[in-house]
């Protein structure tokens, strides 16, 4: 008994000199997953992305889709583990970053056939915020000889016409 005690004891003294981040595995971009979706088909993987787009929530569960600054992977997640989202990227906003581990679906058939990412623990790994727009005055002096060119040409035609 005084073995298995010991031993108990060094295991859980080793584990606390692992870093954290050695916990989570080797994370996967979406390109790779999409190239190799039939490599990667019902294993488990680690997925980073912001949140973008709408949270849409189904009963117990949502679908969130993550972009890694490729492409978006849809993720069906428990709402319960996405209840502190605080940002969904959009116009106004950056989205929050999060790590999703999870098991890759090429194609889901519980979800029609999809390429997918069934989430089972995710983290936060940078908040989301709110992004301010100025005004971009290259698309305004642009717009703005476009607008003369047209005039221009409108003119030419009256004149042609007579």
């Amino acid at each position: 008994m005084k073995i298995k005690f010991r031993l108990f004891l060094i295991i859980i003294f080793m584990l606390g000199f692992i870093p954290s981040g050695m916990l989570w595995a080797q994370g996967v971009s979406s390109n790779e997953l999409i190239k190799n979706a039939k490599a990667y088909d019902g294993k488990l993987v680690v997925y980073t992305g912001e949140v973008i787009g709408d949270v849409m929530r189904r009963g117990q569960f949502a679908w969130i889709n993550l972009n890694d600054g490729d492409n978006a992977l849809g993720v069906w997640v428990d709402a319960a583990l996405i209840k502190n989202l605080n940002f969904t990227g959009n116009y106004k906003s950056q989205g929050d970053v999060l790590e999703v581990a999870g098991q890759f679906h090429a194609a889901c058939l519980e979800h029609g056939g999809d390429l997918d990412l069934h989430a089972q623990a995710l983290r936060l790994v940078n908040n989301g915020r709110f992004t301010k727009r100025g005004i971009n005055f290259a698309k305004i002096k642009l717009s703005l000889i476009l607008l003369g060119v047209l005039f221009f040409i409108w003119i030419l035609n009256i004149f042609k016409q007579k």
